[in-house]
């Protein structure tokens, strides 16, 4: 019987904690892949293997409708393509927290936004085999 994957961001793998954000800030690791600055870190006290949070810069987007209809795209497109990323880290029984930064100056289409988030998943699944 084949197993049907839910494609879902659950309370617990949303990024909320004040603690851990600072704590990505100060000493995380970080990679740029235009239009995304990525910043990550193993986390040991977090509630699920793979917690993430999404900003969008007011410099370049005064209007809020604009940063949340970046960050809702941003979702959406996460969303759809981190089960590879959570199982792996689920099996290797880490945890990994990741933030998700915005730093193009231009409304975004959602299928370049898609396929950046896959490249950005793709290099975090890469991190996570090098630390093995």
């Amino acid at each position: 019987m084949k197993i049907k994957l839910r494609y879902t961001f659950k309370k617990e793998e949303k990024l909320k904690s004040r603690k851990i954000i600072e704590q990505l800030f100060k000493d995380g690791k970080s990679f740029s892949n235009f239009p995304f600055r990525v910043l990550w870190r193993n986390n040991e006290d977090a509630s699920a293997a793979l917690q993430t949070g999404f900003a969008v810069s007011s410099k370049y987007f005064k209007k809020a409708v604009d940063r949340n209809r970046i960050k809702r795209l941003m979702r959406e497109a996460y969303r759809l393509q981190k089960n590879e990323l959570q199982s792996h880290l689920k099996k290797e029984h880490k945890s990994m927290a990741v933030f998700v930064i915005y730093i193009g100056n231009e409304l975004p289409e959602y299928t370049f936004i898609f396929e950046k988030t896959s490249y950005v998943l793709n290099r975090l699944f890469k991190i996570t085999n090098e630390n093995t």
